[in-house]
């Protein structure tokens, strides 16, 4: 067994939240010792192709690697892979953690960045060969081929990942139904006329969409899937099924710290600190205050690649002593085939919605307001609209809804200043 030995910094974590924050702490000039663990055996890489591109082979493997293990070498970073922290523990400032080789490694600074895992499908059958999810490399390239042979695919979860599955597998050839439990795609992320006017691009593109479906049995012959059989006693014929019902929080470290931990994930504050006042998190797996939700009660947890890398920046900063509070307008997008969606802010708890051009063309924007003050944008196809509002939100300025709708006048020259704002 290898001999104990001493780290600074130990960032639990080798996903994007965690590459983030360790490339911020040299940034930043700290240049203490940082051990980086992840239990994955491939080095960091880029996750959203998973989805998309890369399950439709037009992406190669080894160009998703951010950076091998001698890159982070020369930044004084050891990089660990497929070796997981499986307890940690800290009294005061400092800690040890041990791995699953039985290694262990102490600390004095820790940083939890172990992002989440994929919600299992409860239900008979969700076992048989033909039922995959996706959140890994390793996830990935099991899924790849089985998707590019598939005849029949029912994605269970009408959230992001599913639709782009959908989309890249109605694309190769496959009849695709998605199954989604809810009244609506996108429930949890999105307005409902951008809902609307995504499951209706999706059905021009041939694919099914059940809404209020619930999938109640995974059936099969053989050890292999032959159908999803849903609550109204219907099947949906399916040699390959996709799980996309969302994704759970790892907690589990954090827990056995002691820190405060939420259904949502690890409770954060705005410097991306814990409960302990010393450990900070950030990414998938934490919780905590955002500006942007414009007053909406509770604390709100972001999965996407801009605010794992945004809020782990502010997590560096907290650990070096330069305090600065996550302040990042939140930003989104999902290539669902050739349709692209981006987003900017969060629309939760908008009062108004402004359409822009014409939801039909597939080229529009959706205006969110509360209070009469721009809170969020949706585009799809149109870039400039997402990039103008995005810019509002981040000076604090807004767009006058009576005026937004017009497409004969850039939303860029419309940007103002809310009551009270200094545009400088």
């Amino acid at each position: 067994m290898p001999s104990d030995e001493s780290a600074r910094t130990l960032v639990v974590g080798a996903g994007q939240a965690g590459i983030s924050l360790v490339t911020a702490l040299r940034e930043l000039g700290d240049t203490a010792p940082v051990v980086l663990v992840g239990d994955e055996p491939e080095p960091p890489y880029e996750r959203p192709p998973l989805s998309k591109t890369y399950l439709r082979g037009e992406h190669d493997r080894d160009s998703l690697v951010f950076h091998d293990a001698s890159w982070f070498a020369g930044l004084g970073v050891e990089l660990v892979t497929g070796d997981g922290v499986v307890s940690i523990a800290r009294e005061g400032s400092t800690g040890s953690a041990t791995l699953a080789s039985g290694r262990t490694v102490a600390f004095d600074r820790l940083a939890l960045t172990p992002g989440a895992v994929n919600r299992t499908l409860p239900v008979e059958g969700a076992d048989l060969t033909g039922v995959h999810s996706v959140r890994t490399l390793a996830d990935a390239d099991l899924l790849a081929p089985r998707l590019r042979a598939a005849r029949d695919v029912v994605v269970v979860g009408g959230g992001f990942i599913g639709l782009e599955i959908a989309a890249g597998a109605r694309a190769l050839g496959a009849a695709v139904t998605v199954v989604e439990a809810t009244d609506r795609l996108l429930g949890r992320a999105v307005t409902a006329a951008l809902s609307d006017a995504v499951r209706d691009a999706h059905r021009r593109r041939g694919t099914r969409i059940l809404l209020g479906a619930n999938a109640v049995r995974v059936v099969g012959a053989d050890g292999a899937v032959t159908g999803v059989e849903l609550a109204d006693g219907t099947t949906v014929p399916a040699d390959l099924v996709v799980v996309g019902i969302g994704a759970l929080p790892r907690t589990e470290l954090a827990e056995q710290l002691g820190l405060l931990v939420e259904p949502l994930g690890i409770v954060v504050d705005e410097h991306a600190r814990t409960s302990d006042g010393l450990t900070v998190a950030a990414g998938d797996c934490a919780v905590g205050p955002n500006p942007f939700t414009r007053g909406e009660p509770g604390p709100t947890r972001l999965e996407s690649v801009p605010h794992a890398t945004d809020q782990a920046r502010t997590a560096a900063a907290t650990l070096t002593g330069h305090d600065t509070a996550y302040d990042t307008v939140p930003w989104f997008w999902s290539d669902q085939g050739d349709l692209r969606l981006q987003m900017a802010g969060l629309p939760h708890g908008a009062d108004r919605t402004v359409v822009r051009g014409d939801v039909a063309t597939e080229r529009f924007s959706l205006l969110s307001y509360r209070d009469g003050l721009l809170i969020a944008v949706e585009s799809v196809g149109v870039p400039a609209d997402y990039l103008a509002v995005k810019r509002a939100l981040e000076k604090g300025m807004t767009i006058p809804a009576d005026s937004a709708a017009d497409t004969s006048v850039p939303l860029k020259r419309l940007i103002t200043r809310t009551r009270g704002t200094d545009p400088s």
